[in-house]
């Protein structure tokens, strides 16, 4: 699949849920009012779907939520989507998740072929880390990350780069991954969702983020990517690979590569846009076979770029979606 400018369009990223067990605070408000579990995928709907898009093409699929692992028929989404990489028809079947969970759930996603997962831990501090999460735990995710090394799952470390909050807890986080072999990417804020925050002061570029690092280790950059969006390089002599996502201090649109399938059924094709395709509706209405129109559709909206930087500069309006319905 091609987009209207000519990219490839080859990774899906599902969000099963809008529900989470944590309230970070970049994320959602602190009273955060979900959906009708009506108005989400069944996972019938989440799997013929998946099935459908990966007919055209699609060859990576994550998982995201929310947080994922809080759906109650989780374990039927991962084993359904799994055959899929058992059988050829996908090349990799990932998840992006807290961590508070994969004690429970590491052995099943590795089992049913999931290799590799994101983990989204900003602070190894315990207060800081229950202050940015409202109230969770940081000792519960390093015991699932553990949990997921344990069943050969590779880990990487997502962790939102958050000015005056955890800038010196980056050196730790550093030196952490490389003692337990995870890639750590540092990630770049984005206005997305009525957070009760003011986005302009938490916002800071990766590349001032990672500044401090600059004082005790080399960083190169590398040739290696991933099929994301993160430019990656080489912090010596720890080994360990380092990407940065920054939508805002640099811009990587024009390679992007993937569509976003929603909660709720809708198809973004773009995180910092609002213009969506709403295949719940027509899958519902017409059937399954409506999904091959509507992609068609979906390839042919797709913006060239984002607007998040118009956004905190107050010339586009702040997006309403929060990143939980939409999938991290």
């Amino acid at each position: 699949m091609f987009d209207g400018f000519g990219r490839k369009i080859d990774y899906l990223r599902i969000s099963v849920t809008d529900r989470c067990n944590f309230r970070c605070q970049y994320c959602m408000a602190e009273n955060m009012v979900f959906m009708p579990r009506t108005e989400l995928l069944s996972l019938e709907e989440i799997t013929l779907i998946a099935e459908r898009f990966i007919g055209h093409g699609i060859k990576k699929i994550r998982l995201t939520g929310g947080e994922p692992l809080v759906r109650r028929d989780m374990r039927d989404v991962i084993q359904r989507l799994g055959r899929k990489v058992k059988t050829g028809e996908l090349a990799e079947l990932t998840l992006t998740t807290n961590g508070s969970l994969l004690t429970e759930y590491a052995e099943h996603l590795a089992y049913h072929n999931v290799r590799r997962i994101n983990v989204s831990m900003d602070t190894l501090h315990p207060e800081k880390f229950a202050e940015i999460s409202r109230g969770a735990k940081v000792d519960q995710v390093l015991a699932g990350i553990a949990a997921a090394r344990q069943a050969n799952i590779k880990v990487k470390i997502n962790m939102v780069a958050l000015r005056d909050f955890n800038q010196d807890d980056l050196i730790p986080m550093v030196e952490y991954c490389a003692e337990h072999g995870h890639d750590l990417t540092v990630i770049e804020t984005m206005p997305m969702g009525d957070v009760g925050a003011d986005r302009k002061l938490e916002h800071i570029k990766a590349e001032e983020f990672i500044s401090p690092l600059l004082e005790r280790y080399s960083i190169n950059p590398i040739e290696y990517k991933s099929a994301g969006p993160a430019r990656y390089m080489g912090v010596e002599p720890l080994g360990l690979r380092l990407g940065l996502i920054t939508p805002l201090s640099n811009n990587f649109c024009d390679s992007c590569n993937r569509l976003r399938l929603t909660t709720d059924g809708k198809i973004y094709m773009c995180l910092g846009h609002d213009a969506h395709v709403d295949l719940r509706a027509a899958v519902r209405n017409e059937g399954i076979e409506a999904v091959d129109q509507m992609l068609q559709k979906a390839l042919k909206l797709k913006p060239l770029r984002h607007d998040f930087n118009d956004q905190l500069e107050g010339s586009a309006k702040i997006l309403e979606r929060h990143m939980n319905v939409t999938g991290g």
